[in-house]
């Protein structure tokens, strides 16, 4: 098969880190060519969707002593070419957020790919309408207390009701923007401010889950089916259990509870066309669905002793082959 991937510019990805990179090696090792490209290189010509394509190699890494390690170079690159996107058997749409105006265009680009041709992995009509903060509210059995605004009387009735909150942007990605608020803070009026623009932007506000001190756990689904987890846990003097901020990662299990809320997705991201997404539960609440550019399979991978990656692809090519 030949696959690309829609990426931020491969000499800035971590190989040891990044899912697109594990994704791009497994997708290498069972035999399949491998292009990228980044949003800004794709056009529209004659109603058909193209890019600028780098076909690479990639160097695998190896685990020694239990953590990753990868050459350097780890990958080798060829001349860039234009070429139709429905050339490829599929398109891994895997640029990290902001889904900003450039990212938003990005998607529209891949509406002019062939279906018929082509899978996009993700939709890029499920990438429009699943904002990886709002998309979680439509599951109301497996989300916490919940509201979303930029009303600061709204939001300070709700944290001097609950006692607590945390506050996270719509837009971020990796824990960017996200305050803890709790009632009686003198500086309650700024953190609003600044986080709604004065009132401008609304943001999410959800119940303080006192679970978050045991961890915050990243479940991958493929089309709808949980495939591997893992815990990721705080840092010193910080909330945030993101691993961008500083956390560390441990192996853990899925939890009955945890089943039934990815059955509670399953149909909705088939819908959309979600096939590779990754939940964020804490103490048996969703609170996020991370459709963009979901992370965690190198963890999950090293955790495990398995290959995510490998999964993905092989899921790929089945369904290449039912097309």
């Amino acid at each position: 098969m030949k696959l690309a991937f829609i990426i931020d510019p491969i000499s800035q990805l971590d190989p040891c880190h990044d899912t697109s990179v594990a994704l791009m090696e497994a997708a290498h090792i069972l035999g399949h060519e491998i292009w990228v490209t980044q949003a800004n290189q794709l056009s529209v010509i004659n109603s058909k969707a193209w890019a600028v394509l780098e076909q690479v190699e990639l160097k695998p890494i190896k685990l020694l002593d239990g953590k990753y390690v990868a050459e350097n170079p780890w990958y080798i690159s060829r001349e860039p070419q234009l070429i139709p996107l429905e050339n490829m058997d599929a398109v891994f749409m895997r640029t990290d957020p902001p889904v900003d105006a450039t990212y938003l265009y990005a998607t529209y680009t891949l509406d002019y790919i062939d279906p018929r041709k082509t899978l996009v992995v993700n939709s890029p009509n499920g990438i429009r309408a699943a904002n990886e903060k709002m998309y979680a509210l439509q599951f109301t059995q497996a989300i916490p207390e919940t509201i979303v605004t930029a009303d600061k009387e709204i939001i300070r009735q709700f944290v001097e009701t609950k006692g607590a909150a945390i506050l996270k942007p719509l837009g971020n990605k990796a824990g960017e923007g996200i305050l803890f608020l709790q009632a009686g803070d003198r500086n309650f009026n700024s953190i609003i401010e600044l986080s709604t623009s004065q009132g401008k932007v609304p943001v999410m506000v959800q119940v303080y889950l006192s679970e978050a001190k045991d961890g915050d756990k990243r479940i991958i689904l493929l089309d709808g089916e949980p495939i591997g987890a893992l815990n990721r846990l705080s840092g010193p003097g910080e909330f945030r259990n993101n691993m961008s901020t500083g956390g560390s990662v441990a192996a853990i299990e899925i939890t009955p509870r945890e089943q039934e809320i990815c059955h509670q997705l399953a149909d909705t991201l088939r819908r959309d066309g979600l096939i590779f997404v990754g939940i964020d539960v804490i103490g048996g609440y969703l609170t996020e669905v991370n459709v963009t550019s979901p992370t965690g399979i190198r963890e999950i991978d090293r955790l495990n002793n398995i290959s995510l990656g490998k999964q993905v692809i092989q899921w790929v090519e089945q369904r290449a082959e039912q097309n």
